[in-house]
């Protein structure tokens, strides 16, 4: 694969806006993966309202990035579109940086991606990051109907060729006598080079996704940044992270290796309601699990309900990943988990029913890190 390019920087920051600062006394910077969760008795456009609090919150409280991940025919997750979600949300935001944790590659032409996320870098310049996955972000039969195609593995296989493609649509620097040497995501570079142009060459940074070895060797291989889903594949985050840092290789880039991982953490006022809700996410993963996709139920339907023996041995390995309780306990939760991974960032998912504990959970970890106050 062609040597990643892409090295300007647009923010200020080193390595084109990746590397980030802590705030407070957090031992690595704070970010969000939003799924834009779906309650019983509650609406899609409910839920990205809460997305738009959620985002202005965080931003207020000083937390880094604000991302959505792609998901298909799941009814309790409405982001399908992360392009649209991320336009929204710019229009409401002012500083944070909004991207993607991910976009499925194999699942769009890279001449799409590439004009979705020029037009986002239009609305909100020098702050939208571009995450790359290569899993389909739903079941077999979806990812054949959003492919138009059930050659599955090979759109897996061709994720290398497929992310050159998009890198150099990004940066508009096929060869010539190339294909598509004439082609051009617009908006993008394309523009400044034309006369009279006057626009900003920069372009989203790519990060690579993952939650086995695959993108994390691939990562630093092309020396990317590189995120790891340990949210939901937390037993293989720490070999992952080591082989993205042992196949690190400098690029325009970075000059080192930067990671961050998902993590689902939810706080609350007493240890008693976070489990309450927690919980709700933990039913929900078993229906997924078990062929039955829905709405996040309530947290009186999980309190209710009666799990086999088996479904109880699968929620009790999940929920020991979830970082849950008081503020202080999720604090501590936190700093051991970036002490253990050596993570460089923890980006936080918190999953319940409904908006109002989550929007409290995020409150109450940036108090509990001392993060500023809103103005």
């Amino acid at each position: 694969m062609d040597e990643i390019r892409g090295g300007n920087t647009g923010d200020g920051t080193d390595g084109d806006g990746i590397r980030a600062t802590a705030a407070g006394t957090a031992p690595v910077p704070l970010s969000v993966l939003d799924l834009v969760t779906v309650g019983q008795g509650r609406t899609a456009t409910q839920a990205l309202r809460t997305g738009v609090e959620i985002a202005k919150l965080t931003e207020s409280r000083g937390f880094h990035r604000y991302w959505v991940a792609e998901h298909h025919s799941m009814p309790g997750v409405a982001s399908s579109s992360p392009a649209v979600i991320l336009a929204h949300i710019a229009a409401h935001t002012d500083r944070i940086r909004l991207g993607s944790g991910g976009v499925m590659l194999p699942n769009h032409a890279p001449l799409v991606i590439a004009e979705q996320f020029g037009t986002l870098e239009a609305m909100a310049p020098g702050r939208v990051d571009l995450g790359l996955g290569r899993a389909p972000g739903t079941d077999g039969a979806t990812a054949a109907a959003l492919r138009r195609s059930d050659r599955l593995n090979e759109g897996a296989d061709d994720f290398p060729q497929q992310l050159s493609e998009l890198i150099r649509f990004l940066d508009d620097d096929f060869p010539d006598g190339h294909p598509y040497a004439r082609i051009h995501a617009v908006p993008g570079p394309v523009q400044a080079t034309a006369d009279g142009g006057v626009q900003s060459a920069h372009r989203p940074p790519v990060w690579l996704l993952g939650s086995s070895g695959f993108s994390a060797r691939l990562a630093g291989t092309l020396g990317l940044p590189f995120a790891f889903a340990h949210h939901f594949s937390a037993q293989n985050t720490i070999p992952a992270l080591d082989l993205y840092r042992s196949s690190f290789r400098p690029s325009a880039v970075l000059d080192a290796p930067y990671a961050l991982i998902g993590v689902s953490a939810l706080a609350a006022d007493d240890e008693r309601e976070a489990r309450r809700q927690v919980l709700t996410g933990a039913l929900s993963m078993v229906r997924l699990r078990t062929g039955r996709p829905g709405l996040i139920p309530s947290p009186e339907e999980a309190a209710a309900y009666d799990f086999s023996p088996m479904e109880r041995e699968f929620v009790d390995g999940w929920l020991a990943n979830v970082v849950h309780g008081t503020a202080d306990e999720v604090r501590t939760g936190l700093d051991d988990l970036a002490k253990r991974t050596g993570a460089d960032e923890l980006m936080i998912t918190a999953n319940a029913h409904g908006g109002d504990a989550r929007l409290r959970s995020y409150e109450l970890i940036a108090d509990a890190y001392g993060l500023r106050r809103g103005a």
